[in-house]
């Protein structure tokens, strides 16, 4: 499957899976009110696949716009209700079921995304140890006097123990902005404190590359660029490569260390390559052409080569896994999907009040190369992936504007205080302004998308 339809079927899969979550947490607890259900739909505009199922006739549908779904139930407001039926009418139920029907959606995006945190825990995370590389000069890593070899041990008190740790834990502080605490352990097994200063980072920095502005990059272990298994048919097999060669030099440039060849293969997607390899005590140049892999940004080369067993020994060393035990795995997964949860209105409301760019808001087309890198990584990387949209879905959903569940929570919440249903015409009038506002979010959003794939 080429790079786009992966990315394109990952993305579907996503979409599809969380809308199912969503609206089956409507359906479920409207069906527990009595309240009868007339459609189940993934998807909005023309059905491509419908089915009647149950004493209701449920319809069950998958519409042809795959960006979201909706259950409809039998409403008053909308149809003639027959009296044997008025007391399954969504709207004549009373306010309390209205509510629970409402805040099911989101509570079911949530309740997926704490299953997934949990599984996650359980059969354990691998990560990277957050060793840090030598930072580059008139960067903040360098001004707080961070080494090559240290290990960030902890980021304002908050335990780290692989880069993910680090770099959640620096984006929640930097969206704070000042200075923050690192624990660090030196390579010699010394501990001390660094302050790492994020005033450095612009509102338009909060992206995926905001470490690397900061000058934090993991350390690459100094070993020589020896190959380990060559895959048969790959392009380092068709160029002659073989097992066992060693990397002199790319381009007449010296090459010292694995990371060194595989940074210059990863950056020369489709472009011919002469390699300097000594085997068996002798030189020798071999052209080859890294095979592009991925789209847009995550367009890199690989010639299919295995590291060495010198090579493999010293990245294993950086290796780790986070696993924790089925009950201490609980309390990590809430707290993960809370601070998400909070983290994503603090987000919300500083790009409200501009002391974040408008550049952080992401549209279907940048969460769908999301969805495809996460899925190429593994079934680990997509359910981080399913987990982390199922908690931004359920937070987009409480949000009070007209038209989405938070919307329909203050109706109900003003017709508790008053004592009586908001009138059709203030909800129409809602209908509009939440619908502004929302084509307001997806205008910014499909901006973002378009611009990052024009500019890299």
């Amino acid at each position: 499957m080429s790079g786009a339809l992966y990315t394109i079927a990952s993305f579907l899969v996503t979409v599809g899976l969380l809308v199912v979550v969503h609206e089956w947490g409507h359906y479920a607890v409207a069906r527990l009110s009595g309240v009868k259900i007339l459609r189940f739909s993934v998807g909005f505009g023309r059905p491509l696949w419908i089915r009647r199922l149950g004493r209701d006739s449920t319809e069950w549908v998958i519409a042809a716009f795959p960006l979201g779904g909706y259950v409809k139930m039998l409403d008053s407001r909308e149809v003639e209700v027959a009296p044997a039926e008025r007391h399954r009418a969504f709207d004549l139920q009373p306010v309390g079921k209205r509510i629970a029907v409402v805040l099911a959606g989101p509570a079911a995006n949530f309740l997926a995304a704490f299953l997934l945190y949990w599984a996650l825990f359980v059969t354990g995370l691998p990560g990277v140890k957050p060793i840090v590389g030598e930072p580059p000069r008139a960067t903040a890593a360098a001004a707080a006097g961070l080494a090559d070899g240290d290990m960030i041990r902890a980021v304002g008190g908050e335990p780290t123990a692989t880069w993910t740790d680090v770099r959640w834990l620096l984006l929640q502080e930097a969206v704070r902005g000042g200075a923050v605490a690192l624990e660090i352990e030196g390579g010699r097994g010394e501990r001390g404190t660094r302050s790492l200063d994020l005033s450095s980072l612009s509102r338009d920095d909060l992206d995926r590359d905001f470490l690397q502005k900061l000058g934090l990059r993991s350390h690459t272990p100094q070993v020589a660029a020896t190959l380990g298994r060559v895959v048969p048919g790959g392009a380092g097999d068709r160029a002659g490569l073989r097992e066992g060669d060693l990397i002199v030099a790319i381009g007449g440039v010296p090459v010292a260390t694995w990371g060194q060849f595989t940074a210059r293969v990863r950056a020369s997607a489709g472009q011919m390559l002469s390699i300097d390899v000594e085997r068996a005590g002798t030189q020798i140049t071999i052209s080859a052409v890294p095979e592009a892999v991925g789209e847009g940004e995550a367009r890199i080369g690989l010639l299919k080569v295995e590291p060495g067993p010198e090579v493999r020994s010293a990245w294993e060393r950086m290796a780790t896994t986070v696993r924790h035990g089925p009950l201490a795995a609980v309390p990590k997964a809430l707290h993960r999907v809370w601070d998400l949860s909070v983290f994503s209105l603090k987000m919300l409301g500083k790009m409200l009040l501009g002391e974040v760019s408008w550049k952080n808001l992401s549209g279907p087309i940048t969460i769908a190369d999301y969805a495809g890198q996460s899925a190429q990584r593994g079934w680990v990387s997509f359910a981080g992936f399913l987990a982390l949209v199922s908690v931004s879905l359920g937070v987009l959903n409480l949000l009070p504007i007209p038209l989405l569940d938070g919307g329909h929570l203050v109706y109900y919440s003003a017709e508790i205080v008053k004592g009586s249903p908001v009138s059709e015409r203030t909800m129409e009038i809602g209908q509009r302004v939440g619908l502004a506002i929302l084509a307001g979010l997806t205008f910014f959003a499909f901006y973002n998308d378009i611009n990052r794939l024009l500019t890299g």
